[in-house]
């Protein structure tokens, strides 16, 4: 283990303080509080809620005041959001700070998803680089009143030919964002093939007064380290590395610490893993023992992967109702199982392949925002839900 890694010192947010370097990425369907409890009980991290619309935020819809809300005990709460316009941000992170909603805000600039993309947000959105800058200077101008840091999370552009992320690290730093994140593809790159460190490191030599986090391709705590010794970055976020194995952030710890042990799980604790994600995602439905199996069930094959159980019972689990189905089914495993090694480690989730992204027309032909452009992007938020 390197000293480089050993000495990575807690992350700074402005005012906050994190006590490790590593951050869970907001996923959709995933990072609810549930799961961001699971992973607090296997490791440390600044755990980031699913991302929210700021219009959906604004109308104070139950559904997005659900997905913003925290355990009592959930310290630092964080949140992220989503939107395309200027006023409409500020509106919701003014609500978020004066309702003591959280203590750490990210603006979603990263989302290749074509819903998002195709109305501007997501990671189309710094292309308009003016745009960009007035959103995040409304998050800012919002939040300092309150302390409350917002940092901003990226892609390295459209595709190729419209890379943004040096243009928008900038602006974001001269704004007054306490870091930046950058997820190290493209939006047309979606989660498909290698992402690109090097543009982590460029990142990094060219935003020098606030934390730089790198993002893509932590499958395992070694690649967390070797991430931060290619390219300096202050911090890892990770997102999909996670699902399936909340332990992973135990392996982060120990790796930024310098300590060597790993946890290595066989099936045993695998399984007991199962349940109390189950328990948890009931009580986080509001005792709804119904939802919180369907919830579960997506995280099956994540939990599964590289481990032996047949296809009856994974088609099974992936349609359990009840607790007790679930401890029964859990039961039946060969639960003796030692961990598979790499098997149960590597990619997971969606990865798709490379696409066109979706763009408003007539998006990348200039920078600018025209009158008929901004009006488009005041409806778009009406049409994307939150989470």
């Amino acid at each position: 283990m390197s000293s480089a890694a050993r000495l990575l010192p807690p992350l700074r947010l402005g005012s906050l303080e994190v006590d490790t370097p590593v951050v869970l990425a907001p996923m959709a369907g995933v990072t609810n509080a549930a799961f961001r409890r699971l992973c607090r009980e296997h490791g440390r991290g600044l755990f980031v809620a699913e991302m929210v619309t700021s219009r959906a935020l604004v109308e104070r819809r139950p559904e997005s005041l659900r997905i913003i809300a925290h355990d009592p005990d959930e310290k630092p709460r964080s949140v992220q959001v989503y939107g395309v316009d200027p006023a409409t941000i500020g509106a919701a992170v003014k609500l978020i700070c004066a309702e003591d909603r959280a203590d750490h805000i990210d603006m979603n600039f990263g989302c290749p998803v074509p819903k998002v993309t195709r109305k501007g947000g997501g990671a189309v959105l710094p292309w308009k680089k003016d745009l960009f800058r007035d959103i995040v200077r409304a998050a800012v101008r919002e939040a300092e009143p309150f302390g409350i840091p917002v940092t901003v999370k990226m892609r390295k552009g459209v595709d190729d030919d419209h890379l943004t992320y040096l243009d928008a690290g900038l602006t974001a730093e001269r704004e007054g964002a306490a870091a930046v994140a950058l997820h190290a593809r493209t939006a047309a790159e979606y989660y498909s093939g290698t992402a690109d460190w090097s543009a982590i490191a460029r990142l990094k030599e060219t935003v020098r007064s606030i934390p730089v986090l790198g993002n893509g391709d932590i499958w395992r705590a070694e690649d967390a380290v070797r991430m931060v010794e290619e390219t300096g970055c202050d911090g890892v976020v990770v997102g999909r590395g996670c699902m399936g194995r909340p332990w992973l952030f135990a392996d982060l710890q120990a790796a930024f610490e310098g300590r060597p042990e790993r946890v290595r799980p066989g099936l045993s604790l695998v399984a007991d893993t199962i349940y109390r994600h189950g328990e948890l995602m009931i009580t986080h439905f509001g005792d709804d023992e119904g939802k919180g199996m369907r919830e579960l069930r997506k995280h099956m094959s994540w939990y599964l992967k590289g481990y032996p159980v047949g296809g009856e019972i994974r088609r099974a689990l992936g349609l359990v109702d009840t607790l007790a189905q679930l401890r029964e089914l859990l039961d039946s495993l060969d639960l003796d199982s030692p961990y598979p090694g790499e098997e149960a480690e590597g990619p997971r989730g969606r990865q798709g392949s490379p696409r066109v992204p979706s763009c408003p027309d007539g998006w990348l032909s200039t920078q600018d925002i025209t009158p008929d452009l901004e009006l488009r992007l005041r409806e778009a938020e009406l049409s994307v839900s939150g989470g």
